[in-house]
């Protein structure tokens, strides 16, 4: 670090020129080099940031003029030896020096000016050659942990040794995503990380700021950023601390995009594969299993076919579509890692992804798929536009090849979870849908249109003629299994209303409400209505029925 004027006037060689301070302070500024002048115009000699030495000839005549031409050419001191041609500083100058801000110091004992030079030059120029050794180390430092291919948490903890200071790597929605606490304790460091982390506005560049003056610095592409490096405590040499984030983000970029390029070629293979067994154009279980095998899909007792459904706000910007459909894909096989789990991944078509898993070769098969499940929604919960997902779980198998034909059924059961109340369940299986998963298969039947048509048509044209809530209550009644009691509750009417209105259903299909089969009938084809009023929008792929 470059010395200050302070630091220069507490050199012995100048200690022994009994240095006094006779005006304008601001001895804490860094000292750039050292000018031996006694010319009076410097503009042309000076760059900024000197100290300059003179015996004060340049102040016989105009000190203040001096002084000013100084100030003008940003040296940042004056140091005048007394004796030769004044004996004394001009109080006009002292008074010059204030109002410029610009140290004036007075020597009143004669020192080698040579000596002042060398001594402060050594001490700069050591400066520079560790700034320069500490700037080449970080360099290869960075350099072979991105050879290396280093997980995010090795270069945060090498940038923490580098600095001897907690770093933390944060994603954009402020979570931490890796940090090295350098000694200080984990609960303290991280403490309200995400508030005390929005205090600290992000920036395009390494600057400090927020309350608690963080060093920041974004990681990843411009416009691409993806997280943020952060030096939470004061280290005392900022320039270093810029230096070493923006080398340890330049690192975590580096090895985002490698990542990627790879994860792109292996979804690539996966997606092949799995198309290839759904298809049916691989016939032997064991070049199957041994191609799965070879993309990272770990050997298993049994396999599962599981299909994610996403909902998503609609954008016209195609292009933020599409990185929201990576960053999904993404999101997935991140949540597959993170369960300890194994698959095969593919996203056949906008909104639907597909997972060939193999389950855990001991301990509740039940268990991994739910913890699976789990993470995947917490997953895509935290991506913008992502509504809602569903996932249907098909029937697990022994022969990979099994397991892939069954991804028609778990796509079905993810279709038909879709168009089901939002009831909590993290994932559903056949025995979730029942009557509702059949009628989701049979509701493009005209025959099936039909019945539904016949059995409510009364009502749905005393609806369309006095748009009441008739067929809401008749919905509500035979959910609730025909309890008037429970419906009056639900509905908050009394119960002489409720049977009025109940009457009037009556006389508007011709049946008995009472009467089993006719509730069973009519409940079929509410069903059948709410089914085409909640069908999610197939795409062109799905509309040729691929």
């Amino acid at each position: 670090m470059q010395p200050t004027v302070r630091d220069v006037l507490d050199l012995p060689v100048l200690q022994r020129g009994e240095p006094e301070v006779i005006g304008g302070s601001h001895l804490d500024r860094r000292v750039r080099w050292v000018h031996v002048s006694d010319l009076y115009d410097l503009s042309n000699l000076l760059q900024g940031g000197e100290l300059v030495l003179t015996t004060g000839r340049a102040l016989v005549d105009d000190p203040v003029g001096y002084l000013e031409g100084l100030a003008a050419a940003n040296a940042i001191g004056l140091v005048v030896e007394l004796g030769l041609h004044i004996d004394a500083i001009p109080r006009e100058a002292a008074e010059a020096a204030d109002r410029l801000g610009l140290p004036v110091v007075a020597l009143h004992r004669e020192v080698r000016f040579v000596e002042v030079t060398e001594e402060v030059h050594r001490s700069i120029v050591a400066d520079q050659y560790a700034e320069v050794a500490f700037a080449r180390n970080t360099h290869e430092a960075f350099t072979d942990l991105s050879m290396r291919r280093a997980s995010p948490s090795e270069i945060v903890d090498a940038a923490a040794d580098i600095l001897g200071a907690p770093v933390v790597l944060e994603d954009l929605a402020r979570q931490v995503l890796a940090f090295s606490s350098q000694g200080v304790e984990t609960a303290e460091l991280l403490s309200d990380w995400e508030r005390r982390s929005r205090l600290t506005p992000a920036s395009r560049e390494t600057e400090a700021g927020g309350p608690e003056s963080w060093i920041t610095t974004p990681v990843g592409a411009h416009r691409q950023e993806w997280g943020r490096l952060v030096a939470p405590r004061p280290i005392g040499n900022d320039a270093r601390t810029r230096m070493t984030l923006e080398r340890a983000a330049q690192a975590l970029a580096l090895g985002r995009m490698v990542e990627r390029e790879g994860t792109a070629l292996e979804q690539q293979a996966q997606s092949g594969l799995v198309d290839e067994l759904r298809r049916g154009r691989i016939q032997d279980e064991a070049e199957a299993t041994a191609r799965a095998h070879a993309l990272g899909l770990r050997p298993a007792l049994t396999y599962l076919p599981l299909t994610i459904r996403v909902s998503e706000t609609p954008s016209a910007d195609q292009v933020f579509t599409q990185r929201r459909r990576v960053r999904m894909l993404d999101a997935i096989r991140h949540a597959v890692r993170t369960s300890r789990l194994t698959a095969l991944t593919t996203n056949p078509r906008t909104g639907r992804f597909d997972l060939l898993v193999a389950q855990p070769p001991s301990g509740p098969g039940s268990d991994a798929v739910q913890l699976l499940c789990t993470e995947i929604h917490a997953a895509l919960g935290r991506i913008d536009g992502v509504v809602r997902c569903t996932i249907g779980v098909g029937p697990d198998s022994t022969r990979l090849l099994d397991a892939a034909r069954g991804l028609a059924d778990s796509a079905h059961i993810a279709d038909v979870a879709r168009s089901l109340p939002d009831d909590g369940k993290v994932c559903h299986r056949s025995a979730d849908i029942r009557l509702r998963g059949l009628i989701a298969l049979i509701r493009t039947d005209q025959r099936v249109q039909a019945f539904a048509e016949a059995e409510l048509r009364g009502l749905l044209e005393h609806r369309a003629r006095h748009d009441d809530d008739l067929l809401d209550v008749l919905r509500a009644f035979l959910e609730l299994g025909g309890n008037k009691a429970e419906l009056a509750k639900r509905l908050k009417v009394s119960r002489p209303t409720l049977y009025s209105k109940l009457a009037i259903v009556e006389r508007l299909l011709g049946v008995d409400l009472d009467d089993g089969e006719s509730r069973t009938s009519l409940h079929t084809a509410v069903l059948i209505l709410d089914s085409h009023a909640s069908a999610p929008v197939q795409d062109d792929d799905a509309a040729r029925g691929t």
